[in-house]
Protein backbone atom coordinates (compact mmCIF):
# COMPACT_ATOMS: atom_id res chain seq x y z
CA UNK A 1 0.00 0.00 0.00
CA UNK A 2 1.15 3.59 -0.65
CA UNK A 3 2.20 5.39 2.31
CA UNK A 4 -0.11 8.35 1.02
CA UNK A 5 -3.21 5.88 2.46
CA UNK A 6 -1.39 5.10 5.61
CA UNK A 7 -2.33 7.81 7.56
CA UNK A 8 -4.69 11.12 7.44
CA UNK A 9 -3.30 14.52 6.01
CA UNK A 10 -4.72 17.21 4.14
CA UNK A 11 -2.63 19.86 2.08
CA UNK A 12 -3.00 22.29 -0.44
CA UNK A 13 -2.93 23.10 -4.34
CA UNK A 14 -1.23 26.46 -5.58
CA UNK A 15 0.97 26.75 -8.54
CA UNK A 16 3.81 28.49 -8.52
CA UNK A 17 3.09 31.32 -10.73
CA UNK A 18 0.07 31.79 -8.18
CA UNK A 19 2.59 32.57 -5.86
CA UNK A 20 3.14 36.40 -5.19
CA UNK A 21 5.56 36.97 -8.27
CA UNK A 22 5.15 33.93 -10.01
CA UNK A 23 8.46 32.20 -9.50
CA UNK A 24 10.35 30.78 -7.22
CA UNK A 25 12.18 32.39 -4.38
CA UNK A 26 11.93 33.91 -1.02
CA UNK A 27 7.44 33.73 -1.56
CA UNK A 28 7.84 30.13 -2.11
CA UNK A 29 9.61 29.25 1.49
CA UNK A 30 7.32 31.47 3.09
CA UNK A 31 4.75 29.14 1.49
CA UNK A 32 6.10 26.15 3.16
CA UNK A 33 6.56 28.00 6.17
CA UNK A 34 2.86 28.66 5.96
CA UNK A 35 1.78 25.01 5.05
CA UNK A 36 3.93 24.00 8.33
CA UNK A 37 2.17 26.44 10.89
CA UNK A 38 -1.30 25.66 9.44
CA UNK A 39 -0.50 22.11 10.01
CA UNK A 40 -0.45 20.88 6.50
CA UNK A 41 1.44 17.92 5.35
CA UNK A 42 0.98 18.47 0.88
CA UNK A 43 2.03 21.34 -1.24
CA UNK A 44 0.45 20.92 -5.27
CA UNK A 45 1.48 22.13 -8.10
CA UNK A 46 0.63 22.01 -11.32
CA UNK A 47 3.08 21.35 -14.41
CA UNK A 48 6.20 22.80 -14.07
CA UNK A 49 6.60 22.76 -17.85
CA UNK A 50 6.70 25.69 -20.36
CA UNK A 51 3.41 26.81 -20.83
CA UNK A 52 2.23 27.33 -24.43
CA UNK A 53 1.06 30.30 -25.63
CA UNK A 54 -1.99 30.92 -23.53
CA UNK A 55 0.05 30.08 -20.30
CA UNK A 56 -1.07 26.91 -19.96
CA UNK A 57 1.19 24.28 -18.39
CA UNK A 58 -0.91 21.12 -19.93
CA UNK A 59 0.30 21.65 -23.50
CA UNK A 60 3.96 22.49 -23.08
CA UNK A 61 6.53 22.09 -25.78
CA UNK A 62 8.54 19.70 -23.71
CA UNK A 63 7.73 16.75 -21.27
CA UNK A 64 10.71 17.20 -19.84
CA UNK A 65 12.36 20.68 -19.16
CA UNK A 66 11.18 22.51 -16.35
CA UNK A 67 10.07 26.20 -17.31
CA UNK A 68 12.78 28.91 -16.96
CA UNK A 69 10.08 31.76 -16.36
CA UNK A 70 10.01 29.89 -12.66
CA UNK A 71 14.03 30.75 -12.01
CA UNK A 72 14.11 33.12 -9.38
CA UNK A 73 18.02 33.51 -10.49
CA UNK A 74 17.75 32.98 -14.09
CA UNK A 75 21.09 34.45 -14.60
CA UNK A 76 22.74 32.54 -11.90
CA UNK A 77 26.53 30.95 -12.98
CA UNK A 78 26.59 27.17 -14.06
CA UNK A 79 29.67 25.38 -13.18
CA UNK A 80 30.89 23.40 -15.89
CA UNK A 81 30.98 20.18 -13.81
CA UNK A 82 27.68 21.04 -12.53
CA UNK A 83 26.44 21.16 -16.43
CA UNK A 84 28.12 17.94 -17.14
CA UNK A 85 26.81 16.05 -14.00
CA UNK A 86 23.11 16.99 -15.68
CA UNK A 87 23.59 16.25 -18.97
CA UNK A 88 25.06 12.72 -17.95
CA UNK A 89 21.85 12.21 -15.65
CA UNK A 90 19.47 13.61 -17.88
CA UNK A 91 20.83 12.22 -21.28
CA UNK A 92 17.38 10.33 -22.31
CA UNK A 93 16.04 14.42 -23.29
CA UNK A 94 18.75 17.41 -22.43
CA UNK A 95 20.21 16.48 -26.39
CA UNK A 96 16.70 16.45 -28.09
CA UNK A 97 16.14 20.11 -25.75
CA UNK A 98 19.03 21.68 -26.75
CA UNK A 99 18.47 21.16 -30.02
CA UNK A 100 15.39 23.56 -29.48
CA UNK A 101 16.65 26.01 -26.85
CA UNK A 102 20.25 25.58 -26.96
CA UNK A 103 23.03 25.88 -24.66
CA UNK A 104 21.08 28.36 -22.57
CA UNK A 105 18.47 26.12 -22.30
CA UNK A 106 20.64 23.53 -21.05
CA UNK A 107 22.43 25.96 -18.58
CA UNK A 108 18.43 27.00 -17.78
CA UNK A 109 17.79 23.53 -16.71
CA UNK A 110 20.83 23.10 -14.81
CA UNK A 111 19.62 26.62 -12.61
CA UNK A 112 15.87 25.08 -11.99
CA UNK A 113 17.12 22.04 -10.80
CA UNK A 114 19.30 23.27 -8.36
CA UNK A 115 16.57 26.34 -7.08
CA UNK A 116 13.64 23.26 -7.00
CA UNK A 117 16.49 20.74 -4.99
CA UNK A 118 16.97 23.52 -2.57
CA UNK A 119 13.25 24.21 -2.02
CA UNK A 120 12.41 20.42 -2.37
CA UNK A 121 14.82 20.02 0.58
CA UNK A 122 13.49 23.04 2.57
CA UNK A 123 9.89 21.88 2.53
CA UNK A 124 10.75 18.24 3.54
CA UNK A 125 12.49 19.45 6.62
CA UNK A 126 9.42 21.04 7.40
CA UNK A 127 7.41 17.98 6.82
CA UNK A 128 5.91 19.11 3.43
CA UNK A 129 5.76 16.71 0.67
CA UNK A 130 5.70 18.17 -3.02
CA UNK A 131 3.10 16.76 -5.43
CA UNK A 132 3.23 17.25 -9.58
CA UNK A 133 0.93 16.88 -11.86
CA UNK A 134 2.10 14.71 -15.09
CA UNK A 135 -0.16 15.00 -17.85
CA UNK A 136 -0.97 11.94 -19.82
CA UNK A 137 -0.62 13.69 -23.92
CA UNK A 138 2.46 15.89 -25.57
CA UNK A 139 2.00 19.16 -27.20
CA UNK A 140 1.26 18.75 -31.30
CA UNK A 141 4.68 20.00 -32.67
CA UNK A 142 6.28 20.30 -29.37
CA UNK A 143 10.05 18.62 -28.43
CA UNK A 144 8.58 15.18 -27.98
CA UNK A 145 6.25 15.00 -30.98
CA UNK A 146 9.38 15.98 -33.52
CA UNK A 147 12.15 13.79 -31.58
CA UNK A 148 9.89 10.52 -31.74
CA UNK A 149 7.42 10.86 -34.69
CA UNK A 150 7.77 7.01 -34.22
CA UNK A 151 5.75 6.52 -31.08
CA UNK A 152 2.95 8.48 -31.90
CA UNK A 153 -0.30 7.15 -34.26
CA UNK A 154 -0.65 9.67 -37.43
CA UNK A 155 -4.02 11.37 -38.46
CA UNK A 156 -5.76 11.09 -34.65
CA UNK A 157 -5.58 13.39 -32.38
CA UNK A 158 -6.78 13.38 -28.75
CA UNK A 159 -10.37 14.83 -27.28
CA UNK A 160 -12.92 13.37 -24.65
CA UNK A 161 -16.20 12.47 -25.72
CA UNK A 162 -20.04 14.41 -25.42
CA UNK A 163 -21.29 14.46 -21.94
CA UNK A 164 -23.52 16.57 -19.85
CA UNK A 165 -20.90 19.37 -19.46
CA UNK A 166 -20.01 19.82 -23.37
CA UNK A 167 -22.58 18.39 -26.20
CA UNK A 168 -19.42 18.39 -28.77
CA UNK A 169 -17.00 16.94 -26.32
CA UNK A 170 -13.62 18.35 -26.01
CA UNK A 171 -11.13 18.83 -28.78
CA UNK A 172 -7.73 18.66 -26.87
CA UNK A 173 -5.16 18.10 -30.39
CA UNK A 174 -2.60 16.72 -28.57
CA UNK A 175 -1.04 13.50 -30.41
CA UNK A 176 -2.31 10.32 -29.08
CA UNK A 177 0.64 7.31 -28.83
CA UNK A 178 1.20 4.41 -30.90
CA UNK A 179 1.16 2.44 -27.83
CA UNK A 180 2.40 -1.28 -29.97
CA UNK A 181 5.65 1.33 -30.89
CA UNK A 182 5.97 2.17 -27.75
CA UNK A 183 5.40 -1.38 -26.52
CA UNK A 184 8.09 -2.51 -28.64
CA UNK A 185 10.97 -0.08 -27.16
CA UNK A 186 10.02 -1.69 -23.20
CA UNK A 187 8.29 2.04 -23.16
CA UNK A 188 11.27 3.56 -22.35
CA UNK A 189 9.59 7.16 -22.90
CA UNK A 190 7.46 6.80 -20.42
CA UNK A 191 9.93 4.88 -17.80
CA UNK A 192 12.14 7.55 -18.56
CA UNK A 193 9.40 10.70 -17.77
CA UNK A 194 8.13 8.59 -14.76
CA UNK A 195 11.43 8.42 -13.75
CA UNK A 196 11.90 12.72 -14.45
CA UNK A 197 8.66 12.94 -12.59
CA UNK A 198 10.03 11.09 -9.31
CA UNK A 199 13.22 13.15 -9.44
CA UNK A 200 11.19 16.12 -9.20
CA UNK A 201 8.19 15.24 -6.97
CA UNK A 202 7.48 13.11 -3.91
CA UNK A 203 4.46 11.74 -5.33
CA UNK A 204 2.43 12.68 -8.72
CA UNK A 205 -0.81 12.79 -9.91
CA UNK A 206 -1.21 11.41 -13.32
CA UNK A 207 -3.70 13.09 -15.37
CA UNK A 208 -6.14 11.73 -17.53
CA UNK A 209 -5.75 8.21 -15.89
CA UNK A 210 -8.97 6.17 -17.80
CA UNK A 211 -6.79 6.90 -21.07
CA UNK A 212 -4.66 3.94 -20.26
CA UNK A 213 -7.66 1.61 -20.50
CA UNK A 214 -9.00 3.37 -23.69
CA UNK A 215 -8.66 7.29 -25.02
CA UNK A 216 -10.93 8.70 -27.27
CA UNK A 217 -8.99 9.17 -30.68
CA UNK A 218 -10.36 12.08 -32.98
CA UNK A 219 -9.63 11.85 -37.04
CA UNK A 220 -7.02 14.60 -37.76
CA UNK A 221 -8.87 18.06 -38.71
CA UNK A 222 -12.05 16.77 -37.65
CA UNK A 223 -14.03 20.45 -35.92
CA UNK A 224 -15.03 18.81 -33.10
CA UNK A 225 -14.91 15.70 -30.83
CA UNK A 226 -18.24 14.19 -32.03
CA UNK A 227 -15.92 12.35 -34.79
CA UNK A 228 -14.32 10.20 -32.27
CA UNK A 229 -14.22 7.13 -30.98
CA UNK A 230 -12.94 4.75 -28.23
CA UNK A 231 -9.69 2.55 -28.81
CA UNK A 232 -7.42 0.59 -26.61
CA UNK A 233 -5.06 1.67 -24.44
CA UNK A 234 -2.02 -0.52 -22.92
CA UNK A 235 -3.35 -1.16 -19.67
CA UNK A 236 -0.81 -1.24 -16.92
CA UNK A 237 2.23 -1.98 -19.25
CA UNK A 238 4.07 1.19 -19.26
CA UNK A 239 3.50 1.48 -15.46
CA UNK A 240 4.69 -2.05 -14.69
CA UNK A 241 7.52 -1.65 -16.86
CA UNK A 242 8.57 1.54 -15.28
CA UNK A 243 8.27 -0.06 -11.75
CA UNK A 244 10.82 -2.38 -13.25
CA UNK A 245 13.02 -0.02 -13.82
CA UNK A 246 12.73 2.47 -10.97
CA UNK A 247 11.13 0.41 -8.08
CA UNK A 248 7.56 1.53 -6.46
CA UNK A 249 6.07 4.60 -8.01
CA UNK A 250 4.21 7.02 -6.26
CA UNK A 251 1.20 8.02 -8.11
CA UNK A 252 -2.31 9.73 -7.27
CA UNK A 253 -4.66 8.41 -10.33
CA UNK A 254 -6.64 11.47 -11.79
CA UNK A 255 -9.59 8.85 -12.48
CA UNK A 256 -12.51 11.39 -13.24
CA UNK A 257 -14.75 11.34 -16.86
CA UNK A 258 -16.11 8.05 -18.24
CA UNK A 259 -14.90 5.69 -15.58
CA UNK A 260 -15.90 1.93 -16.25
CA UNK A 261 -14.95 -1.10 -14.38
CA UNK A 262 -11.69 -1.72 -16.66
CA UNK A 263 -10.28 1.60 -14.72
CA UNK A 264 -11.05 0.51 -11.45
CA UNK A 265 -9.65 -2.82 -11.89
CA UNK A 266 -6.45 -1.19 -13.83
CA UNK A 267 -6.44 1.26 -11.07
CA UNK A 268 -6.30 -1.31 -7.65
CA UNK A 269 -4.03 -3.57 -9.73
CA UNK A 270 -1.34 -0.86 -10.01
CA UNK A 271 -2.50 0.06 -5.94
CA UNK A 272 -2.63 3.71 -6.81
CA UNK A 273 -5.18 5.99 -4.72
CA UNK A 274 -7.65 7.93 -6.97
CA UNK A 275 -9.60 10.73 -7.62
CA UNK A 276 -12.60 12.30 -5.57
CA UNK A 277 -13.71 16.26 -6.14
CA UNK A 278 -16.03 17.72 -3.61
CA UNK A 279 -18.04 19.70 -6.25
CA UNK A 280 -19.05 16.60 -8.32
CA UNK A 281 -19.91 14.81 -5.13
CA UNK A 282 -22.00 17.00 -3.89
CA UNK A 283 -23.72 18.13 -7.19
CA UNK A 284 -25.55 14.26 -6.64
CA UNK A 285 -26.98 12.31 -4.10
CA UNK A 286 -24.12 12.51 -1.27
CA UNK A 287 -22.33 9.39 -0.27
CA UNK A 288 -19.21 11.28 0.99
CA UNK A 289 -18.02 7.85 3.06
CA UNK A 290 -18.32 5.50 0.21
CA UNK A 291 -17.04 7.96 -2.52
CA UNK A 292 -14.00 9.35 -0.89
CA UNK A 293 -12.46 5.90 0.68
CA UNK A 294 -9.33 5.44 -0.54
CA UNK A 295 -8.91 8.38 -3.09
CA UNK A 296 -7.61 11.66 -2.65
CA UNK A 297 -10.32 14.12 -2.82
CA UNK A 298 -9.75 17.67 -4.02
CA UNK A 299 -12.17 20.59 -2.96
CA UNK A 300 -11.75 21.88 -7.16
CA UNK A 301 -9.53 21.30 -9.77
CA UNK A 302 -7.84 24.00 -11.84
CA UNK A 303 -10.78 23.51 -14.39
CA UNK A 304 -13.29 24.32 -12.26
CA UNK A 305 -14.61 27.52 -10.65
CA UNK A 306 -13.61 28.16 -6.94
CA UNK A 307 -15.56 26.59 -3.79
CA UNK A 308 -17.86 29.34 -3.56
CA UNK A 309 -18.28 30.52 -6.57
CA UNK A 310 -19.63 26.97 -7.25
CA UNK A 311 -21.86 27.36 -3.50
CA UNK A 312 -23.24 30.14 -5.02
CA UNK A 313 -24.52 29.30 -8.70
CA UNK A 314 -25.93 25.61 -6.41
CA UNK A 315 -29.52 24.67 -6.90
CA UNK A 316 -31.53 24.11 -3.73
CA UNK A 317 -31.80 20.30 -4.19
CA UNK A 318 -27.84 20.02 -4.04
CA UNK A 319 -27.43 22.54 -0.73
CA UNK A 320 -29.71 21.36 1.34
CA UNK A 321 -28.62 17.93 0.85
CA UNK A 322 -25.17 19.82 1.65
CA UNK A 323 -26.50 21.28 4.50
CA UNK A 324 -27.85 17.89 5.87
CA UNK A 325 -24.51 16.05 5.44
CA UNK A 326 -23.20 19.25 7.77
CA UNK A 327 -25.57 18.66 9.98
CA UNK A 328 -25.16 15.23 10.63
CA UNK A 329 -21.73 15.41 11.03
CA UNK A 330 -22.33 18.58 13.57
CA UNK A 331 -20.40 21.00 11.31
CA UNK A 332 -22.42 23.98 10.74
CA UNK A 333 -20.66 26.40 12.48
CA UNK A 334 -18.93 29.20 11.13
CA UNK A 335 -19.12 30.53 7.72
CA UNK A 336 -19.61 28.51 4.27
CA UNK A 337 -16.21 28.46 3.03
CA UNK A 338 -15.22 27.32 6.83
CA UNK A 339 -18.34 24.60 6.55
CA UNK A 340 -17.19 23.22 3.26
CA UNK A 341 -13.15 23.12 3.91
CA UNK A 342 -14.38 21.43 7.18
CA UNK A 343 -16.92 18.75 5.31
CA UNK A 344 -14.16 17.69 3.27
CA UNK A 345 -11.95 17.20 5.79
CA UNK A 346 -14.16 15.30 7.56
CA UNK A 347 -14.42 12.69 5.06
CA UNK A 348 -12.75 8.97 4.79
CA UNK A 349 -10.49 10.16 2.31
CA UNK A 350 -6.49 9.58 3.17
CA UNK A 351 -5.47 12.96 2.16
CA UNK A 352 -7.40 16.08 1.22
CA UNK A 353 -6.50 18.94 -1.28
CA UNK A 354 -7.76 22.43 -1.04
CA UNK A 355 -7.42 24.89 -3.76
CA UNK A 356 -5.32 28.08 -2.20
CA UNK A 357 -8.67 29.95 -3.54
CA UNK A 358 -10.42 27.87 -1.65
CA UNK A 359 -8.72 28.04 1.25
CA UNK A 360 -8.62 31.77 0.91
CA UNK A 361 -12.41 31.63 0.10
CA UNK A 362 -12.45 33.91 -3.54
CA UNK A 363 -15.23 34.19 -5.14
CA UNK A 364 -15.52 32.26 -9.27
CA UNK A 365 -13.07 35.68 -10.60
CA UNK A 366 -10.27 33.18 -9.06
CA UNK A 367 -10.86 30.39 -10.77
CA UNK A 368 -7.64 29.24 -12.45
CA UNK A 369 -8.70 27.93 -16.05
CA UNK A 370 -11.88 27.66 -18.31
CA UNK A 371 -11.51 24.81 -20.24
CA UNK A 372 -12.41 25.81 -23.70
CA UNK A 373 -11.69 29.23 -23.48
CA UNK A 374 -8.61 30.36 -24.87
CA UNK A 375 -7.42 33.94 -23.52
CA UNK A 376 -7.66 34.56 -19.74
CA UNK A 377 -6.71 31.63 -18.02
CA UNK A 378 -3.66 30.66 -15.65
CA UNK A 379 -3.30 34.00 -14.39
CA UNK A 380 -4.22 33.85 -11.29
CA UNK A 381 -1.35 35.30 -8.33
CA UNK A 382 -2.27 35.11 -4.53
CA UNK A 383 -1.99 38.94 -3.05
CA UNK A 384 0.76 39.21 -1.22
CA UNK A 385 0.19 39.01 2.76
CA UNK A 386 -3.30 36.54 1.74
CA UNK A 387 -1.68 33.76 3.75
CA UNK A 388 -2.23 35.34 7.39
CA UNK A 389 -0.95 33.90 10.45
CA UNK A 390 -4.87 33.83 11.35
CA UNK A 391 -5.82 31.76 8.59
CA UNK A 392 -2.75 28.95 8.98
CA UNK A 393 -4.63 29.10 12.74
CA UNK A 394 -8.28 28.37 11.05
CA UNK A 395 -6.43 25.45 8.90
CA UNK A 396 -4.68 24.32 11.53
CA UNK A 397 -7.30 23.86 13.39
CA UNK A 398 -9.71 22.11 10.92
CA UNK A 399 -6.66 19.38 10.28
CA UNK A 400 -7.26 19.24 13.93
CA UNK A 401 -10.75 18.36 14.19
CA UNK A 402 -10.22 16.31 11.17
CA UNK A 403 -7.27 14.25 12.57
CA UNK A 404 -5.08 15.27 10.12
CA UNK A 405 -3.01 17.25 11.76
CA UNK A 406 0.88 16.82 10.16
Amino acid sequence: MQPILQRRASGVQLHLTSLPGGRLGPAAYAFVDWLQSAGQSYWQVLPLNPPDRHHSPYKSGSAFACWPGLLERPHASVHPGEEADFREREAFWIGDWERTAGRRGVRDQVRFEREWRALREYAASAGVSLIGDLPLYVAPQGVDHRTHPNLFAAGFVAGVPPDRFNAAGQLWGNPVYDWPALQRTGYRWWCERLRRAGALFDLTRLDHFRGFVAYWAVPAGARTARAGRWRRGPGAAPLLAAQRRLGSLSLIAEDLGVITPAVERLRQQLDVPGMAVLQFLCNHELDLDRATRGRVLYTGTHDQTTLLGWWGDLAEGPRARVRQALKRRSLSAGDDRSQLLALAASTPAPLVIAQMQDVLGLPAAARMNTPGRAAGNWRWQMPAGAATVALARQLRGLAADADRLA
